[in-house]
């Protein structure tokens, strides 16, 4: 069976995680990739370590590159740049994230290569767009957690702004981008036509704030740091069991009622959810008090027992262990380089793992 994007080429010009993390999993689907990088240097992820695999790879650079060629070109060198044209004139789409107006500098910028390829698919990431303004303002993942809003509801309240364990805009970004990519491919197979995509991580981040950008544009909130806790809904967030922490995900009445009858909280002020975010703070008092009669693997086998949503604060170790005990099979090996599987599953075209990420 041929992947569900067999026949799609794209030329990826992009490095470090936005852009490698959405080839990926195009790659995955399917897709035919060539990662273009520079002489030498290659994508500068290559030297993120440590950590490093058992053969002093960066295990950064394997989480995103698998499935693809690798290929070099110098694009300050004119014979590099006709190489460069070449392969994306002989591809379907081209993904770049040189920074606002960074690959005109070659002669590789969306303007220049539709006149000779009208049908072409090509994908802009940038930090913050491509105005004059934002072209001025370097992008890096931490920066926009933290201009975007989003360090400012993460932490404790009573601490400084907390930024997310991971590169979380790079990776919200980067799947906007392989959506983006699908749809245009669906619009030139059904209308002819070749687009421009443009992905900005400071637009990623405000749409993946989600419900906390909604207050603010559509209810005139500005909010504020609340931990480990939910702004709407309660009990939602980490609860301290007799040993150990748990989370506890609470997210109608019909949930509540039973997880009350389970912990003896018999006031009926707390019937709704509302009402329970209005008393949150006596609330998840009472909760933490009433959880200190047994251990945390006991209250969670007992809240499973009753359908209440609720599991311990895993290690990323323990994580993968419980995947596995689950039958969720989170860990695939190409020719050696362990990689994390690709969560998209499909029945009839599954993604496959062809290519352990290329050598410089």
């Amino acid at each position: 069976m041929r992947g569900a994007l067999s026949g799609v080429k794209i030329a990826d010009f992009t490095r470090v995680l936005a852009g490698p993390y959405a080839t990926m999993l195009l790659a995955d689907l399917g897709a035919e990739v060539i990662k273009v990088e520079r002489p030498e240097i290659g994508d500068e992820t290559r030297d993120w370590k440590p950590p490093v695999d058992s053969e002093g790879r960066s295990t950064y650079f394997l989480g995103v590159n698998r499935n693809k060629t690798g290929l070099v070109l110098n694009l300050t060198d004119p014979a590099d740049q006709i190489r460069a044209r070449d392969l994306i004139l002989s591809s379907d789409v081209v993904i770049e994230n040189f920074g606002a107006g960074g690959m005109a500098k070659f002669g590789l910028d969306y303007k220049s290569l539709k006149k000779l390829k009208p049908e072409l698919i090509y994908c802009s990431i940038t930090g913050f767009g491509s105005s004059d303004k934002a072209a001025q303002l370097p992008g890096y993942d931490m920066l926009i957690q933290a201009m975007s809003g989003l360090m400012h509801v993460t932490g404790d309240p009573s601490g400084e702004p907390t930024k997310a364990g991971v590169a979380v805009i790079d990776v919200i970004a980067g799947l906007h981008a392989s959506t983006g990519i699908l749809a245009a491919l669906r619009a030139r197979d059904e209308q002819g036509i070749g687009q421009l995509i443009e992905i900005d991580l400071f637009s990623s981040a405000l749409s993946a704030l989600t419900n906390q950008s909604s207050a603010y544009v559509a209810g005139g909130v500005d909010p504020k740091r609340l931990g480990n806790h939910h702004p709407s809904i309660v009990p939602y967030g980490i609860f301290t069991a007799k040993d150990r922490s748990i989370a506890i995900s609470i997210g109608n009445d019909r949930q509540f009622s039973k997880f009350a009858e389970l912990l003896d909280i018999n006031d009926s002020k707390y019937n709704e959810n509302s009402e329970r975010v209005k008393h949150r703070n006596p609330l998840i008092d009472l909760i933490n008090e009433k959880l200190q009669s047994k251990s945390a693997s006991e209250w969670i086998d007992l809240f499973r027992k009753n359908q209440i949503p609720a599991g311990p604060i895993n290690t990323i170790p323990e994580a993968f262990i419980f995947a596995e005990s689950i039958g969720l099979k989170p860990i695939v090996d190409i020719a050696g380089a362990k990689s994390v599987a690709n969560p998209i599953k499909l029945s009839e075209t599954p993604a496959e793992y062809r290519k352990a990420p290329p050598t410089l």
